[in-house]
């Protein structure tokens, strides 16, 4: 029952990841496309806990924990940048 619905899982999650790269690609402004990315990184942390899930590992749950910390950091500083023009003060 648990890898049917983690099949399920990792087919729904794959699709939002191409929706999330389709708004990347043709967003109309610069703050879609830093939105979408920012789904980017939440879609490629849930494929990889799902991956965690299903190879029975946690391995794969610190690397999305390392990529959520990475994510959050550049979707701060692309804001940041977006807001002021630069991004050190």
């Amino acid at each position: 029952m648990l890898s049917i619905a983690v099949s399920i899982a990792f087919a729904l999650v794959s699709a939002a990841l191409l929706l999330s790269l389709w708004r990347l690609l043709r967003g109309p402004d610069k703050p879609d496309r830093i939105l979408a990315l920012d789904t980017l990184y939440i879609n490629t942390i849930a494929l990889l806990v799902l991956l965690g899930i299903h190879l029975s590992s946690s391995l794969y749950f610190e690397a999305a924990l390392l990529i959520a910390m990475m994510g959050f950091v550049g979707t701060v500083a692309l804001c940041k940048y977006l807001l002021r023009g630069d991004i050190i003060e």
